[in-house]
């Protein structure tokens, strides 16, 4: 398969690879804008006056601010309903040093939905999209680990990235380094300008600082499995789907006999599936069990051409005149006699 978005994304998708859960890397965009996601589509979704949390927070100073700060109340259908993000106040957070995190774009921005959905095949992995802004000089998220690769694509101004490195075993967790561990040793310090993208891998601490101007960026988390999703997987290839194991389907059992029969035949099918399954089969049950989870290209729906058929459909049923000729729009039809 062509890896034509991870093309866009990194250029050398060579040196991308040899990368790959073992180094942080920064590469050149190949050629076109990478991103369909842009400040001015912020900009749109603020003034739609649906935006709402947790699809935004802020963050500073190192911590997550309450969502009461920079959302409001309105009444809808006579009732207050809280977490509509309030435009202003917003600006003034982001004024003040403040950074704006935009979650899940691929749930609510159809260009990155489609742009995921492409990448996720290329990659037979699940991908997920958030949206950081970040003023000059200000840190974004404190040291953090991520459970994700993750695709850094900068879209306007520039942003300080220092990655430090990744846990030594399996015996980690995601989120804020805590100040009561050992702090990871800084591998590698970047500033990432529009048409770059850097890589950090799954695990590898990092932080970032703005640098020029108001440094925004998308951050593709590219999401692996683990062995819950294995578990789940195993139970779904070995039991199959509910009712198929028992011949037919057949009514419930209701003796001791049909059970012990119904159980055998449940074992049975069991042990053959177990026989049959292999390793890359189960992790590849599993990935794709995740990718089936991507939010979905929706159909081709338009309210529009709704109303355009139906009118047509409409004209096509009117009643015609003796001649054949429709009667004009609001002239009384011929009664027959």
């Amino acid at each position: 398969m062509t890896a034509q978005i991870l093309d866009r994304l990194v250029g050398d998708t060579v040196s991308f690879w040899s990368h790959w859960r073992a180094s942080p890397g920064v590469f050149v965009a190949g050629g076109e804008a990478v991103s369909p996601f842009t400040l001015a589509d912020i900009d749109a979704a603020l003034a739609s006056g649906f935006f709402r949390e947790p699809y935004v927070e802020m963050w500073a100073d190192g911590r997550r601010m309450p969502a009461g700060e920079f959302t409001t109340e309105r009444a809808v259908g006579q009732v207050a309903q809280g977490g509509f993000v309030d435009a202003a106040r917003i600006h003034a957070l982001l004024g003040e040093g403040a950074t704006m995190l935009l979650r899940r774009v691929d749930q609510w921005h159809a260009p990155t939905r489609e742009l995921l959905r492409a990448l996720a095949r290329e990659l037979r992995r699940a991908v997920e999209a958030f949206f950081f802004v970040t003023p000059a000089g200000q840190e974004g998220l404190p040291l953090h680990r991520d459970d994700a690769d993750v695709l850094v694509v900068q879209v306007a101004g520039t942003k300080n990235w220092r990655v430090h490195e990744g846990p030594a075993d399996g015996a980690w967790r995601a989120g804020r380094v805590r100040s009561d561990e050992p702090r990871p040793q800084e591998l590698f310090q970047t500033v990432l300008r529009p048409g770059e993208t850097l890589y950090i891998p799954r695990g590898f601490a990092h932080r970032a600082t703005g640098e020029d101007g108001l440094s925004a960026h998308l951050s593709l988390t590219v999401r692996e499995i683990g062995v819950a999703d294995l578990s789940r997987s195993l139970k779904d290839r070995i039991l199959g789907a509910e009712g198929d194991d028992v011949a037919g389907g057949g009514p419930l059992p209701i003796s001791d006999d049909a059970l012990a029969a119904a159980a055998t035949t449940l074992l049975d099918n069991a042990r053959r599936r177990l026989a049959e399954l292999t390793p890359d089969a189960l992790v590849a049950h599993a990935r794709q069990r995740r990718l089936d989870l991507m939010p979905a290209t929706g159909p081709d729906l338009s309210l529009t051409g709704l109303a355009a058929s139906l009118t047509a459909t409409a004209g096509h049923g009117r009643e015609r005149t003796p001649d054949g000729e429709r009667p004009p729009d609001g002239e009384p039809r011929a009664r027959a006699v």
